[in-house]
């Protein structure tokens, strides 16, 4: 690890103007940083031999040592110098005192509108629409993509505002890291890949919410619904992994019109935001109009003689909605919940299920049952002191495959058909 020139061999080879020295010569640093200044034509790089714990014998290059207390802080003190006092280091800032870019607003853009009986529309659809017209509003949103802009439709954006679209290529952790960078300079960044591809950057994710960034995040193709495309690309941990991140938001539209309203909530939304779209198209089930805060439901289905709740989100409320038909022929009522705001979560409403459904529910989600919808479900009734819930939770158990949508929902357990048959077990109960 201290064969400096070997690194800087490597440094060369690609054109990078390479600087070797101690690291713990400040001279020497000083040195570099002007000769990096003054080296225009090319790209620097310094590469400093350091050692860890420099300057306390009992650490200073020693295994095992990293990470710990020292044996004896007064020791080690007096042997780096002696207690100094308090230290205030002042920061240099930016000389030119220029503030950050702005973008100017194209001007007032209509907000996209989806009728309830138009053609299907696919919530990835929506989301491109959606932000290419929030870009035209606002002069301080920009879009992020990892090189698949034309699945998660930030293509849209990128036709319209090309100075405020960022391709970030096959890179997640660079996107996401952009993305904070950006977001302290005053912009609203928003960030697309599939679903699956978060993963790679989690702990940047993470990380973003330990910095208290503001960011959005949005993850298409989840699910076993994207069908052929087979299980490496189906995002099936990406609810339960960002519900995980401090004071995140996880959203989940199942329309177009839903989508809408929930990205331009995220715009002015704190931490981490994560909206999760769909590959297939659905039909509208919301007007232009219709309103969905975040922390909200919408009970999509009901009536006076509700002896179940079933509760979607996405493609599974749709699924639902075909279940409660099915129910509703055999004289079997269901009320039929679109849990679109899976955190912060609408805890009044599912406990109004409860208390107005005979206590039987039945949770139905295109993702793994690990930190999934179910789970945020029985999380939240929990908290709320309900004890009475008798819950099904339908969700993916096995390796999904690649097929067609319909064909891996019915394998997979959550299609309108198995919902019916657990509403109709659950009820006899």
């Amino acid at each position: 690890g201290w064969d400096l020139e070997a690194y800087a061999v490597r440094a060369r080879a690609f054109g990078w103007h390479a600087i070797t020295i101690d690291g713990h010569d400040v001279d020497a640093i000083d040195a570099a940083y002007r000769e990096a200044t003054a080296n225009t034509e090319q790209p620097t790089v310094v590469i400093a031999r350091t050692r860890k714990g420099r300057g306390v014998a009992s650490v200073e290059d020693q295994e095992g040592k990293h990470g710990k207390p020292v044996p004896d802080a007064k020791d080690s003190i007096a042997e780096l110098g002696g207690d100094p006092g308090p230290i205030d280091v002042q920061v240099a800032a930016p000389s030119d005192g220029k503030a950050p870019h702005r973008f100017q607003p194209v001007g007032d853009a209509d907000r996209p509108r989806y009728e309830v009986d138009g053609d299907p529309v696919a919530t990835r659809k929506a989301y491109g629409e959606a932000l290419t017209a929030l870009g035209a509003q606002r002069g301080d949103v920009v879009a992020l993509c990892g090189e698949v802009s034309n699945s998660t439709h930030t293509e849209d954006f990128e036709a319209a505002h090309p100075e405020r679209y960022f391709e970030m290529y096959i890179a997640e952790q660079q996107m996401i890291a952009a993305a904070v960078g950006m977001q302290v300079r005053g912009w609203k960044p928003f960030a697309a890949t599939f679903a699956a591809f978060f993963s790679r950057a989690y702990d940047f994710s993470r990380m973003a919410s330990v910095s208290r960034a503001d960011i959005r995040l949005s993850g298409s193709h989840a699910g076993v619904s994207i069908g052929e495309d087979g299980p490496s690309q189906m995002g099936l941990e990406d609810i339960a992994s960002l519900r995980a991140v401090h004071g995140s938001t996880v959203l989940y539209p199942c329309d177009p019109n839903q989508t809408v309203r929930l990205v331009e909530a995220m715009a002015d939304l704190q931490g981490i935001s994560y909206i999760r779209t769909s590959r297939g198209k659905f039909a509208t089930l919301y007007g232009p109009d219709e309103e969905f805060p975040v922390g909200g439901a919408k009970v999509v289905r009901s009536s006076g003689q509700d002896s179940v709740a079933i509760i979607g989100a996405g493609v599974t409320l749709h699924e639902a909605l075909t279940a409660a038909d099915t129910l509703e022929q055999e004289g079997l009522h269901a009320r039929v919940i679109d849990l679109y705001s899976v955190k912060p979560i609408d805890v009044h409403t599912l406990v109004a299920a409860v208390r107005e459904c005979a206590g039987r529910l039945v949770t139905v989600e295109d993702h793994w049952p690990e930190g999934g919808i179910g789970e945020a479900v029985l999380s939240a009734l929990a908290d709320a002191g309900v004890t009475e819930a008798r819950v099904t939770k339908l969700a993916v158990q096995d390796m999904p495959g690649s097929g067609p949508p319909e064909d891996l929902l019915r394998e997979a357990g959550i299609d309108a058909e198995a919902i019916a048959t657990a509403a109709r077990e659950l009820a006899r109960d």
